[in-house]
């Protein structure tokens, strides 16, 4: 009760999510954000996971999978079936989508013995 009664801002722009369409985007990224949002992340969050925009490059979106995502075995099927065949479907500058990891789980999976 005493945030509510402090005044202060509900959001603000660190709580923006990365996802959200700016200004800055071309048509394609947005378009590529707004099915996203509506259609593909409602259908991976009923199984435990996210997915999360990373970037749109020489026709590849670059995604990141969360949560029960990231462990999953059908995970890559998720991402190619579905996923890059919605894409592909609805915005034909989509060539494929591939699967973006943390750097710092790159660089602790290189250091491990």
């Amino acid at each position: 009760m005493d945030f509510f009664a402090s005044g202060l801002p509900l959001v603000n722009e660190e709580t923006l999510s990365a996802d959200a369409a700016t200004e800055e985007d071309d048509e394609v990224v947005a378009m590529i954000k707004e099915l996203l949002d509506t259609r593909i992340r409602p259908t991976v969050q009923e199984d435990g996971g996210d997915v999360i925009y990373k970037g749109f490059e020489d026709g590849i979106v670059q995604l990141k999978l969360q949560g029960s995502c990231t462990s999953c075995p059908s995970s890559i099927i998720t991402l190619k079936n579905g996923i890059q065949n919605m894409l592909q479907f609805y915005i034909p500058e989509v060539e494929g989508v591939e699967q973006v990891v943390d750097d710092e789980l790159e660089e602790k999976d290189a250091n491990s013995p």
